[in-house]
């Protein structure tokens, strides 16, 4: 009975775990490396073919966009999750089909001009829609067996809609484990979806650590301080603009604006339009209108029984064409452009940035994680100019991260959830999704509340049965360099990359520094890059 670890090591993206027991091979999320994470063209780490059944936690896509890369490769078991999992998987898996057919054929038209051979898609839509037809929906609470020897429960996560924990009873041999994955564990008062739900009893927890080394800011995410935002930003006649994930996120923030409009609280525009320009966002506020009963808290099935949509009001345009998204930025009116994806790695949003960033008045609102890498995450750091459509933006729009607004717990209700386990602590506490100062520091916080915290690397091997590690796997930054051989980048330029990591590790060091200290620092590393920026 072992536990693989193949995704998410000492990273955010890419979950992705194998459970080998009884000679079945199960996988406990399949998701999509993003930004620096990323490896190998998210080739993936084993054969395919040889497993057996898929469960899948939520539908986000770090959790689940290799699934169709997965039934391209020869994967033909079932794939289990949630029913509104399922109903979020059959959107977010054609959008990611679509996404990945249409950057290959980008890429192999700069290539063609060169004389080089055309790339494939890492997967299509026809490999999406059969991954989809694999799908077996399930409720929370149900206990389903996977195989003989082998039990699921799914628990609500409370971090997207239809998101769960997975608590596996597995038997091999005449040895009983549980092992308890926890997912993405939510924030608490989160609009529309419940509070997370919480596992008492397993032997061992596979846990996230995405906010492992810092609490929320603030009071958090209050409607008036969004409110404020919008109201300041609209006032001096500029646009406020949200990279938003068009999942979950998107949804949330319908749900406040309809509450701020509702007692006026926009008070310079207090009807002021709000675009959302995201397809799969749109395709996902349907599903979040529709049949919400077992899913939904309290107050929107209240609402919903009104017969109120909690996500629709006066004003609220929805940008479906491409043509209607290149006319928000001719049009002059002040405006709340909702906009994909929420890293700024593709989508429209990038185009709205390219029209706003450089305007002072404008406000470019951050209101999720920003994974290492990222455009969203240079942004978020401070960064003073931008390459957009190879074109160079400067940065003078304000840029605002409200931290507070996560799908995601933070220290604090990570080590709430942990600590439901009793009044035996489990075995082993594996601690994954998180980058690796965030991993290493949860991990330390836990230790010395009694509990046995391990940060595995990539391709780390635990046995269950023994209760020991019999594979130390590979650490992610020597997998990042490992990459750049491979694309046969030259020694001074894996030293440049090894580099580039330092200097972000340096920048979170700094953290908490005076104004001035990190002003002088950010200076110093601005002159640097723009000598070398060609």
């Amino acid at each position: 009975m072992k536990l693989h670890f193949f995704g998410a090591d000492k990273e955010v993206t890419g979950s992705c775990h194998q459970l080998e027991v009884g000679g079945k091979k199960l996988l406990i999320d399949c998701g999509l490396q993003q930004g620096g994470d990323e490896l190998d063209d998210n080739a993936l780490p084993f054969a395919a073919g040889e497993i057996d059944y898929v469960l899948i936690t939520h539908a986000h896509i770090d959790h689940s966009g290799r699934l169709p890369l997965l039934v391209k490769n020869g994967f033909k078991g079932p794939v289990i999750a949630t029913r509104l999992t399922c109903d979020l998987l059959r959107i977010m898996l054609m959008d990611s089909a679509r996404i990945q057919e249409m950057d290959a054929q980008w890429k192999s038209q700069k290539l063609s001009r060169a004389g080089i051979e055309a790339v494939e898609p890492l997967y299509t839509v026809e490999d999406a829609q059969a991954a989809l037809d694999l799908l077996q929906p399930c409720e929370y609470g149900q206990e389903v067996e996977i195989c003989q020897g082998v039990r699921a429960k799914f628990i609500d996560a409370g971090h997207l809609l239809g998101s769960a924990s997975i608590l596996v009873t597995a038997q091999e041999a005449g040895v009983t484990r549980s092992i308890a994955f926890s997912g993405d564990i939510g924030n608490t008062d989160q609009p529309i979806i419940r509070d997370p739900d919480y596992i008492t009893q397993a032997d061992y927890v596979v846990m996230e650590s995405t906010y492992g080394n810092r609490l929320h800011e603030g009071s958090g995410y209050t409607v008036a301080e969004l409110a404020q935002i919008i109201d300041e930003t609209l006032h001096r006649g500029g646009n406020v603009v949200i990279p938003s994930f068009a999942v979950g996120r998107t949804q949330e923030l319908l749900y406040y604006i309809r509450e701020m409009k509702g007692q006026r609280l926009v008070r310079s525009c207090p009807d002021f339009p709000v675009y959302v320009d995201s397809p799969l966002a749109l395709e996902a506020t349907e599903i979040y209108s529709g049949d919400l009963r077992g899913y939904a808290d309290e107050e929107t099935l209240l609402v919903l029984r009104k017969g109120f949509q909690p996500i629709r009001f006066p004003n609220l345009h929805l940008c479906r064409t491409s043509d209607e998204s290149r006319m928000l930025n001719m049009d002059k009116e002040p405006k709340v452009i909702i906009s994909s994806s929420g890293m700024c790695e593709a989508g429209r949003i990038r185009h709205h940035l390219k029209h706003n960033l450089w305007r002072p008045e404008c406000t470019i609102l951050f209101v999720g994680y920003q994974a290492n890498g990222t455009l969203g995450r240079l942004l978020v750091d401070g960064i003073d100019t931008v390459k957009l459509f190879g074109e160079k933006i400067s940065v003078r729009a304000q840029v605002v991260n409200f931290r507070g607004m996560s799908g995601h717990a933070d220290k604090a209700g990570l080590e709430k959830w942990i600590n439901t386990f009793a009044p035996e602590k489990p075995r082993k506490v594996f601690v994954v999704h998180g980058e690796e100062e965030a991993a290493l520091t949860f991990a330390e916080t836990i230790r010395l509340q009694g509990y046995e915290p391990l940060v595995p690397d990539f391709r780390a091997v635990y046995d269950l049965a023994s209760d020991q590690l019999v594979e130390a796997g590979v650490p992610a930054a020597s997998l990042h360099v490992k990459a750049a051989v491979r694309h046969k980048a030259s020694p001074a330029y894996i030293r440049l990359q090894q580099m580039g990591q330092r200097i972000l590790e340096v920048i979170r060091h700094n953290e908490g520094g005076t104004n001035k200290d990190l002003s002088r620092f950010a200076d110093q590393l601005q002159s640097l890059v723009d000598k070398w920026d060609r």
